[in-house]
């Protein structure tokens, strides 16, 4: 456990479906807001300038899309462990995460199954994410699934 985030791995057989994930929490400032954008060079008014973003009619400045799918590959990766690989993320973007908010992170197991491939068989656990703000509003929707290693290899 390093900053109360539990890293280790999950295995296959120990994931069921239902299990649900740790709730994610993050605090969104308008610094963080601001830094995402300008180290992926993202340079759009509404994620820095807040008359910008006022006059789309939005309240505030607010995250970038690359920001939602951070946050929604850290909820993944924290809960499988360090030997998992996202396979698939599917995003719907439902709302704006805007800066003084907080983002919320939710989800559950859907199902788990093996699938063939070249070279051995890869274990997948087919996750559904949700992403709100602290009010509970639905702003983002996630289907995912990640490869996580078995006890048997």
């Amino acid at each position: 456990m390093i900053d109360g985030v539990d890293y280790s791995q999950r295995y296959f057989e120990d994931v069921q479906p239902n299990d649900e994930l740790p709730q994610v929490e993050d605090l969104i400032t308008y610094r963080r807001v601001i830094m995402n954008p300008a180290t992926t060079w993202d340079y759009f008014p509404g994620h820095h300038d807040p008359a910008y973003a006022r006059a789309q009619g939005q309240p505030t400045i607010y995250v970038n899309t690359m920001h939602f799918l951070g946050f929604i590959d850290r909820m993944i990766t924290e809960w499988a462990g360090p030997r998992s690989f996202l396979v698939r993320r599917n995003v719907s973007t439902l709302m704006s995460i805007y800066a003084g908010d907080t983002m919320v992170g939710s989800g559950h197991v859907v199902g788990t199954r093996r699938e063939e491939m070249e070279g051995g068989v890869r274990c997948l656990v087919d996750l559904e994410l949700a992403v709100t703000n602290q009010h509970g509003t639905p702003c983002a929707s996630v289907l995912a699934t990640v490869a996580v290693p078995t006890r048997a290899t």
